[in-house]
């Protein structure tokens, strides 16, 4: 027999015979309350439960709450007949005409317990599991003596003497606690049902009735049948107490159990988005965030949120199938399949075995955040891989390098020689002789050519020409917060950023030239409706408007011709500009693309970096998440307008091979229009040679 269980035993007997003896004496409660051992009820005439704060979305749908008991309060009226009964007949059968304590409960659990040699059932009634929920830190649950449950009905006996039974049902079904992290019937049905507790059905409302006997036991999420079973022992006590017909229990016996859809792994929508918004509440009202039941409203688009998830989920698993070439790593479904005991003390660990993915989707005329994805599977990881990883940009950084180099007057006809470069270095002997991704050498090219090609050698030689100080003062700009370390490897994006950022820097390029911070929240008000914070959007210029469009125009190309033109553009016909980004270990891919109206981007890889896959390339495997969220999205919106061309910008006829003026001595085939800053055009022609017609801009 377990040490403890004689104790208990005993405990349980003693703690009867004292509450009878001291209630038919009459006597005796002074010595069990002495001083202030006793909470006093004073403080429960204003006593209002923690509420949790509500967050909504954009279009003000509730998306989820926050708080350290998550709590919603419900009048006793607006909680269903069937609820209230349930939780009386399981908990507290005599509870109405009891006086807080519940002797017959008292003779028949002390028998019980004496036949099974130990704590076979309790004796608690409705009132006494409200007071210790109520004053915990007084009436600790987990003090096993005799003066504490003594102490608990004292408290309960006074408590009945001052409010009504309704008052007293209606503290303990907004009080208890029913797993999941619920506290309160109405929140409790909002996690599991997905819908409040006024439209329940009586299998529903016997499940809420099953929890308080052992919330994370019956836990219905991660025991389902253990769940059903209890249930179904409710509606039994349910029918033989008169409260359902033979029939109507029999029905609901059978009723399927039905849980809330879970995204990402978690209750909630959004969850990474939750935590976020969080993380930034808690760091403006503290404790106030989680007691005084604040209402906040977000940038959060509900429907685009969820095409993120689709498309980003869709993605990884068509990466983890083979389908995109042999992937050597295990699946997050094998990790699932292998990991179904990982306690929750081993979950929301910051790093994942498994193939991990980001999505972030900003309205760029604003900064308002409209869909953010963290992780696979906020329950098994919390770490934030959108907003709190950095990981190393690769070749989406390049299109500051081209814009530091379009700012200090270098055309998109500019041309670099695509060729070798030895760079010596501080900390070693031997130099860097960075490579391109193909290990090839292709000469002289423009540096529209470069970019959508994604040479690393151009991106080095004109950061390089510019200077590292010209990009690092640009990335700042541009809103990367990162330390970005002036050396010629920042060209091709060694320096480790935050991938929201990273995103957001693109909105540079949408707006035409003003960078927008992200931002995820409108407003908060207090429970009175009061606005007690709203934050205002930051929106600084960064590039001229000639500047942006030149960039805007380039990296279109990188959708109409380049690195994305598989992934992207030969499905997305709409006015759009982006840029693919794999490091050269291939451990991390992305694909950042843009409209006039939406930036989006999308981060692959592992936790811990390694390399993904052979050929890893943001174009084969990050981008399509980009397209299938873009395709879908503008299903259900009209299209993006183009950027318009600024009129001060002039046009020329370039030829391909030399930047120069196309003339008479150069091969036809190789002309092509470009844009050109007034001042910045080419002023002489291209001399005599053979067509480069393959290497087309």
């Amino acid at each position: 027999m377990n040490s403890r269980r004689p104790l208990l035993i005993a405990l349980a007997i003693l703690a009867g015979v004292a509450l009878i003896g001291l209630v038919g004496a009459g006597i005796g409660w002074s010595l069990v309350c002495r001083g202030t051992v006793c909470p006093s009820l004073t403080s429960l005439e204003q006593y209002q439960p923690r509420q949790t704060s509500r967050i909504y979305a954009a279009d003000g749908r509730f998306v989820a709450e926050i708080g350290l008991e998550r709590r919603t309060l419900i009048k006793l009226e607006q909680i269903p007949r069937v609820v209230q009964q349930a939780f009386v007949i399981t908990e507290d059968k005599r509870f109405y005409s009891h006086g807080g304590i519940d002797f017959y409960r008292i003779f028949g659990a002390s028998l019980a317990n004496l036949r099974a040699a130990g704590i076979a059932q309790g004796f608690s009634t409705i009132t006494m599991q409200l007071a210790r929920n109520l004053f915990p830190e007084r009436l600790n649950a987990r003090e096993k003596t005799i003066m504490r449950k003594l102490r608990e009905a004292k408290v309960s006996r006074d408590i009945e003497a001052k409010y009504s039974k309704n008052r007293i049902l209606e503290l303990y079904l907004n009080q208890i606690y029913l797993g999941n992290g619920a506290y309160g019937v109405e929140s409790a049905s909002q996690r599991y049902f997905g819908k409040s507790v006024r439209e329940v059905n009586l299998a529903e409302a016997a499940m809420l009735a099953a929890l308080p006997k052992g919330p994370e036991r019956y836990n219905p999420r991660r025991f389902p049948e253990r769940a059903v079973q209890r249930r179904n022992t409710v509606l039994e006590l349910m029918r033989r107490a008169g409260a359902v017909s033979d029939a109507d229990a029999s029905l609901a016996s059978a009723y399927p159990l039905r849980m809330a859809h879970r995204r990402g792994g978690s209750g909630e929508n959004a969850p990474y988005f939750v935590e976020y918004v969080r993380r930034m509440l808690d760091e403006k009202f503290g404790k106030k965030l989680y007691e005084q039941g604040l209402r906040v409203y977000t940038t959060l688009d509900l429907d685009l949120q969820g095409t993120a998830e689709r498309a980003l989920d869709r993605q990884l698993r068509a990466v983890e199938s083979g389908s995109l070439g042999a992937f050597p790593h295990r699946s997050y479904e094998q990790y699932l399949a292998r990991s179904a005991m990982v306690t929750a003390e081993d979950s929301s660990a910051a790093v994942s075995p498994y193939l991990q993915g980001a999505f972030i989707a900003l309205d760029p005329r604003t900064g308002a955040i409209r869909a953010l994805v963290g992780g696979r599977d906020f329950e098994d990881s919390k770490f934030d891989r959108a907003t709190q990883a950095k990981r190393q940009p690769g070749s989406t950084f390049k299109p500051i390098v081209y814009a530091t180099a379009i700012q200090s007057g270098r055309p998109p006809s500019y041309l670099v020689d695509d060729s070798p470069i030895s760079v010596p270095q501080l900390d070693s002997t031997k130099p860097w002789t960075p490579q391109n991704y193909d290990l090839k050498f292709e000469g002289n090219m423009t540096m529209r050519r470069g970019l959508y090609q994604s040479r690393n050698m151009i991106a080095i030689k004109i950061g390089m020409e510019v200077g590292e100080a010209s990009v690092v003062e640009l990335a700042k700009r541009f809103g990367i917060t990162t330390p970005v370390p002036p050396f010629p490897s920042v060209h091709i994006g060694s320096a480790d950023v935050y991938p929201i950022e990273m995103v957001a820097a693109y909105s540079v390029f949408a707006n035409l030239g003003s960078r927008t911070a992200p931002y995820p929240i409108v407003r908060v008000e207090n429970e009175k409706g009061e606005v007690v914070w709203k934050p205002e959007p930051v929106i600084e210029p960064v590039l001229t408007r000639e500047e942006a469009w030149l960039m805007v125009d380039m990296m279109k190309d990188v959708i109409r011709k380049g690195t994305a033109l598989a992934s992207v553009g030969q499905y997305i016909r709409l006015p759009a500009g982006g840029k693919t980004g794999t490091t050269n270990d291939g451990a991390d891919v992305w694909f950042i693309g843009y409209t006039a109206d939406l930036v989006a981007g999308v981060w692959m890889g592992f936790d811990a970096p390694q390399k993904i896959m052979p050929n890893a390339q943001g174009g084969r495997l990050a981008a399509p998440a980009w397209t299938s969220f873009m395709r879908e999205v503008y299903e259900r919106k009209p299209a993006p307008p183009d950027w318009p061309r600024p009129s001060s910008l002039v046009s020329r006829i370039v030829d391909v091979g030399t930047g120069l003026l196309h003339g008479p001595l150069c091969p036809v085939e190789d002309a092509y229009t470009e844009w050109f800053i007034a001042g910045t055009e080419p002023t002489l022609e291209c001399p005599r040679r053979t067509s480069v017609i393959s290497t087309k801009p």
